[in-house]
Order: C-alpha cells, then sequence, then structure tokens
C-alpha cells in the first residue's frame, strides 16, 4: 500500500509543480507585475496557439520532414560510423577526436554557413540535423558494442562463429539500450536543429514562423510557438519509449523482476 502510494505521488508530482508554476506565471501577468508585452499570461498563450492553429500545423509540417529526414540520415551514417570505429582501432583514435570538435561548434554559427553554401531549401536543415543528431547514436552504439559479454564472445568464436555472427548475436542486442538511449537525445536534437536553421533562412517551417511572430512582436505567438515545439520533442521522445519497449521486452521482464526483489527486500 505504501508502495503504490508513494507511486501516484511521483506520477503527480511533475504535474503539481507545473500547475504551480503557471499559475504563478498567470497570477503575475494579471496584477500586471511583469507587463503583457514582455511576457503574455498562459492563457493568452493558448488563445493565441488556438488562433493559429492550422498555420502552426502547416508549418508544423514543414519542420518534422525535416526533421524526419535529417533523423534518418543521422542514424544511419551513426550506425555506420560506430560499426567501422568498433571494428578499426585506428579509426576509433581517428575519428573520435573529431566526432568531440564537432559538437564544440555551436549551431547557430554552423547554420548560416550551411545556408550561405547550400541556399535557402531543404539541404541545410537537413544537413544541420544530421550534424547534430548523428552524434549521440554514434557514441551510444559504439558504448554498446564495447558493453557486449567478452565471455559470450569468446564462446561464439570458440564455437566457429564468424565475425558477422558474433556482432549480430551479441554485439548488436547489447548496444539496443545505448542507441535508444541516444536516439530519444538525437529526436530532440532534430526539431531543435531544423528550428534553428529556419530562423535563418527559408519559406515554411516554425524557425520561419517565430522569425515573422518576432518582427511583428506578437510575444503570445512567439511562447506559443515556443511551448509547442517542446511538446513536439516530448512527443517523440515518448514515442521512442515506446518503441524501444516494444522492440526490447526483455527489458521490461527485468525491469520487473528488479522490482518485485526491491519490494521483497
Amino acid at each position: 500500500m505504501k508502495k503504490k502510494l508513494q507511486n501516484i505521488i511521483y506520477k503527480i508530482s511533475p504535474i503539481f509543480a507545473i500547475t504551480i508554476i503557471l499559475a504563478v506565471w498567470q497570477l503575475c501577468s494579471a496584477v500586471g507585475i511583469v507587463p503583457k508585452f514582455m511576457l503574455p499570461s498562459p492563457a493568452d498563450v493558448v488563445v493565441a496557439f488556438f488562433s493559429d492553429f492550422s498555420l502552426l500545423m502547416t508549418h508544423a509540417g514543414t519542420t518534422l520532414t525535416e526533421a524526419f529526414i535529417g533523423l534518418s540520415l543521422g542514424i544511419l551514417l551513426g550506425f555506420v560510423v560506430a560499426v567501422v570505429m568498433d571494428r578499426f582501432q585506428i579509426a576509433y583514435k581517428s575519428i573520435y577526436p573529431v566526432l568531440v570538435i564537432t559538437q564544440t561548434v555551436p549551431t547557430v554559427a554552423i547554420a548560416p554557413l550551411l545556408v550561405l553554401w547550400l541556399g535557402y531549401g531543404i539541404l541545410p536543415k537537413v544537413t544541420l540535423i544530421v550534424i547534430t543528431s548523428f552524434f549521440p547514436i554514434t557514441i551510444g552504439l559504439l558504448d554498446g558494442f564495447r558493453s557486449a559479454d567478452s565471455d559470450a564472445i569468446n564462446l561464439m568464436k570458440a564455437m566457429g562463429a564468424s565475425r558477422m555472427q558474433r556482432f549480430i548475436h551479441i554485439k548488436l542486442p547489447s548496444s539496443m539500450s545505448h542507441f535508444f538511449a541516444g536516439l530519444r537525445i538525437s529526436v530532440s536534437y532534430s526539431v531543435i536543429g531544423a528550428v534553428v536553421a529556419e530562423w535563418l533562412g527559408g519559406f515554411n517551417g516554425l524557425g520561419v514562423y517565430m522569425t515573422r511572430v518576432r518582427k511583428s512582436y506578437s510575444y503570445d505567438k512567439m511562447f506559443a510557438v515556443i511551448f509547442f515545439i517542446s511538446l513536439i520533442s516530448l512527443l517523440l521522445m515518448f514515442l521512442v519509449t515506446l518503441m524501444q519497449k516494444a522492440l526490447m521486452p526483455w527489458e521490461r521482464s527485468n525491469t520487473k523482476k528488479s522490482d518485485r526483489t526491491a519490494v521483497s527486500s
């Protein structure tokens, strides 16, 4: 009974915290502590969201298309790079520092150059998304490959299994949890990367919409699109979690066993 009550408290505590923040925000706006043109109230943001709902959906379709293409290419590139780095030590020593350097350069600094080199179409957006999203995938897969059970690998090697068989049956399954951990980060990076690239050039997308409403000083719409982007990122991360549970059912059984062990102890 105590355990169930504790779980309920854990589930409602984030909702309670968000409700308190929104209530304080609404109160500050209502009594005029912060002018509405600087910080519109949550109610104004909700009204702005639904007033431009159809337009937001149109722009969101463009942004999500760019994010999906860039993330797909980022996953493919990350997988190839991780396999090469795991297979060849010289590749690991050579490529790993380059990967780290790519993450030290701000995306806001790269985006204008990509627009200058590649134009105002979808190509610079996809390129920026690939740059920002493939790093967590690569590092996650590489850590997963290297955390594979060495005893199981040696056993398969003694049984005459080829390198490819050892990779498919041992290394790849052991890397899945690391892969999904990196994917959860990458899906949020893909949306943010698309929006940043759209700020600096484009015709459609949530970043273009943000630029337009900012120039018209419609800060209620600005906040509406910010929360909308956050909601999209959270939804995509939740979908990745559902995908992980569907593709890795053995993890759920292990989690349940550990929970039962903790309760019994």
